[in-house]
């Protein structure tokens, strides 16, 4: 499904009386999409207000190697048969259009161009991707241009809603990394700096599924029922993939 055309069908729209539509942007390999990932970003999007997120496959993830990847086509099928149902969801192919290595900084800025003001985007992160930001191409254009949401599951080293606090990792990570002139409000649970825009924190559900044990169970021929959507376990079935 393309992105520019979903644009056009109409975003949901939460009653928050502004005015303006808020997209969330979560993109990853989604090999397979799993209920870890929808549970959370469901979260997210409740939390926030968010009208709608957008799950965005990689075509060739940059950070990602190797054979037992599935097509582009099959996990964006994936994505769209999870999505089903769910207003809050859409599936999107803006990364299967470009060659070339899927970078975020480039999706950004194909999403910024298709929603005008007064559109705000958040780009969703998982900690663990948070943690790899400053390996990212351009990721201080990425905090130039948009807010973070960054999920961690409670307890989590920093990556929960303690991740404000003084020391805390997420300060640490970066003060270190990304900039020292952030500042971390923790009844907030928010990080701000004078110039780049916020990076807000969120405890949320952890399922403790993952897509590479998805795959190993597929290789092993155990069931995957219950951790993954039925329709989207069934289309890896009928596809034989991660066999």
């Amino acid at each position: 499904m393309n992105a520019g055309n979903r644009l056009n069908t109409g975003v949901r729209k939460c009653d928050r009386g502004d005015g303006v539509v808020r997209i969330g942007l979560f993109g990853g390999t989604f090999n397979p999409v799993h209920f870890g990932h929808l549970r959370t970003v469901l979260e997210a999007a409740e939390h926030f207000e968010l009208d709608r997120v957008y799950l965005i496959p990689s075509a060739m993830p940059p950070h990602k190697s190797g054979a037992n990847i599935a097509s582009p086509h099959d996990r964006l099928e994936m994505i769209r048969l999870a999505a089903e149902g769910v207003p809050e969801f859409a599936p999107s192919d803006i990364e299967l259009q470009r060659t070339g290595p899927s970078y975020t900084i480039d999706t950004l800025t194909a999403f910024q161009d298709m929603f005008p003001d007064p559109a705000v985007c958040y780009l969703i992160l998982g900690s663990d991707a948070f943690f790899e930001l400053h390996t990212w191409k351009s990721h201080l254009d990425i905090l130039r241009r948009v807010s973070l949401i960054v999920m961690g599951r409670p307890a989590e080293r920093g990556g929960g809603v303690c991740a404000s606090e003084p020391g805390g990792a997420v300060i640490q990570y970066l003060s270190t990394f990304l900039s020292p002139d952030y500042t971390c409000v923790p009844e907030q649970n928010v990080c701000r700096h004078p110039e780049l825009q916020p990076v807000h924190l969120m405890t949320v559900t952890y399922l403790g599924i993952s897509s590479s044990d998805i795959r190993r169970r597929m290789r092993n021929g155990l069931s995957i029922r219950f951790l993954t959507p039925d329709a989207v376990m069934s289309y890896i079935y009928h596809k034989g993939l991660y066999r």
